[in-house]
C-alpha cells in the first residue's frame, strides 16, 4: 500500500524548515517517522549494523498436549510397584475367602445333591420361611424407621442429638445382644411374665411368643430399624427447612407436609436401607438361634442343622450356594439403588 506525501501549501517550507515548529520525531507525544504505523523504518546510523531480524516461528498452539511418550516411561515404572503392592492382599484374599468358597461349590457339586436338597420339603419350607421373614422385617424397619427418624429429625426435644448419635453406637451392637434384652423382658422367666404371676398368682405368664416366628420377627425388626435411620437422618439433614415453612404457611397440616414435602425426599434412602436391611434379614443366623423359636428353620439354619447335626456336608454346601446367591444378588440391588441414591 502506498502512503501518500502529505500535501503542501505553495510557497510553504517543509515541517522541520518552519520558524518555531520543531521537526516531527522532536514534537512531544509523537513518535518518529520509523516508529509509527505503516511509515518505513528509518535507517541505520553509519558505522552500526543493521538490527537482526527476529527468527520468525510458528505460533504455540494453545491446549497443545505434550509428547505421549514422555509419559510412557514414568507409567511403566509406576506400574511395576503398584502390582508389587497388590499381589500380598489379593493373595490373601484368594487364600482365606475364594479357595473356602471354591471348596464349598466343588462339595455342593456330588452327584445328586441339588436334586435332592432341592427337591425336598426342609429346604423349601426354610426358603419360604427366610424369605417372607426377610421381607416383613424389612417392611417393618421401613415404617418404624421413618417414623422415628422424621420425629429426631424435625420435631424437636431435648436429646435430640443424643438419641441420633446413639443410633450410630446401636450399628455396632450384635445382633444376639438386642435378643437377649427381649429374653429378659418377654422370655418365659422374663420380667414381664414375672409381674403376671406375682399379680395374679398364676404359675405362668402370657407372654410366650419370643420362641414363635413373631418373636424372630420383632427381634429382626428391632435390631436392623437404625439401618434405615441412618440414611433417613442424612437425607434429612440437606432438606431445606424453608420447604417445611413454605407448606406451612399455605395451610399445609403435618400429615400432608409428610406425605409431600419429606417422603419424596426420603424415598431414595428408603430404597437404600431397604435393599440393605433386605440382605442382612436374609443371612441373619443369631437372632433365630438365640430366640429358641423352634418351628423356626431359615436357610443359615438349614446349613448350620445338616453340617452339624446331620453331618449332610454334600446338602449343606448345596443350601450354602443357594443362600450366597440370593445375597450377591440382594446386594447387586443395594449397590445399585446406593449409587442412584447417592448414598
Amino acid at each position: 500500500m502506498t502512503t501518500r506525501a502529505p500535501r503542501r501549501t505553495e510557497g510553504q517550507p517543509p515541517t522541520g524548515d518552519r520558524p518555531g515548529v520543531p521537526p516531527t520525531g522532536d514534537r512531544p507525544g509523537v513518535p518518529p517517522t520509523g516508529d509509527r504505523p505503516g511509515a518505513p523504518l528509518a535507517e541505520a546510523a553509519p558505522g552500526l549494523p543493521p538490527a537482526e531480524a527476529a527468527p520468525c516461528l510458528p505460533p504455540a498452539r494453545t491446549g497443545e498436549a505434550p509428547a505421549a511418550s514422555a509419559h510412557r516411561p514414568s507409567a511403566a515404572r509406576r506400574a511395576g510397584p503398584a502390582l508389587l503392592w497388590a499381589l500380598p492382599p489379593v493373595a490373601l484374599l484368594a487364600v482365606v475367602f475364594l479357595y473356602p468358597l471354591a471348596l464349598v461349590v466343588q462339595e455342593s457339586l456330588a452327584p445328586g445333591a441339588y436334586g435332592d436338597v432341592l427337591g425336598s420339603a426342609s429346604f423349601r419350607d426354610a426358603l419360604v420361611t427366610t424369605v417372607w421373614l426377610a421381607v416383613a422385617s424389612t417392611a417393618g424397619c421401613l415404617v418404624l424407621g421413618f417414623a422415628l427418624a422424621v420425629v429426631i429429625a424435625f420435631v424437636p426435644f431435648p436429646g435430640a442429638k443424643a438419641v441420633a448419635r446413639f443410633i450410630d453406637v446401636f450399628l455396632s451392637f450384635p445382633s444376639f445382644l438386642i435378643t437377649l434384652a427381649l429374653l429378659f423382658l418377654y422370655g418365659t422367666v422374663g420380667m414381664a411374665n414375672g409381674v403376671w404371676t406375682d399379680v395374679t398368682g398364676d404359675p405362668s405368664g402370657p407372654f410366650g411368643f419370643l420362641t414363635t416366628p413373631w418373636g424372630v420377627l420383632l427381634a429382626e425388626i428391632t435390631y436392623f430399624t437404625p439401618f434405615v435411620m441412618r440414611p433417613l437422618l442424612a437425607a434429612f439433614s440437606q432438606l431445606e427447612t424453608a420447604q417445611l415453612e413454605v407448606a406451612s404457611s399455605l395451610g399445609a397440616r403435618p400429615a400432608r407436609i409428610v406425605r409431600q414435602v419429606i417422603l419424596p425426599e426420603a424415598l431414595p434412602a428408603l430404597a437404600a436401607g431397604g435393599s440393605l436391611v433386605l440382605v442382612l434379614c436374609l443371612n441373619e443366623f443369631g437372632i433365630v438361634l438365640f430366640t429358641g423359636a423352634k418351628g423356626v428353620t431359615t436357610l443359615p439354619m438349614l446349613v448350620y442343622s445338616k453340617a452339624i447335626l446331620e453331618s449332610d456336608y454334600a446338602a449343606a454346601c448345596v443350601v450354602a450356594v443357594v443362600n450366597v446367591a440370593l445375597s450377591v444378588g440382594l446386594y447387586v440391588l443395594y449397590r445399585g439403588v446406593s449409587r442412584r441414591a447417592g448414598a
